[in-house]
């Protein structure tokens, strides 16, 4: 099954693909991971940030900001 696009907002401000203006998006969880970690098989306990790929123009968009709310959009 295909993934929903969703849009993204900061508050009361939505979020646009920096380079095709779009404002859908497919949401994807994503580590940073880091060579500590990874050297001290620790790294699923890195800190998770969430990806927002442009359903446009795939551009790959990354939040750490815990206050990003995603909602569902319409093809």
């Amino acid at each position: 099954m295909a993934p929903k696009p969703v849009r993204a907002a900061i508050g009361d401000h939505w979020i646009t693909c920096q380079v095709c203006k779009s404002d859908r998006f497919r949401g994807r969880g994503i580590k940073l991971n880091s060579t500590g970690m990874e050297f001290m098989k620790l790294a699923w306990a890195d800190e998770t940030a969430t990806g927002l790929i442009c359903w446009q123009c795939g551009y790959v968009h990354l939040f750490a900001n815990s206050a990003l709310q995603l909602y569902r959009a319409d093809k």
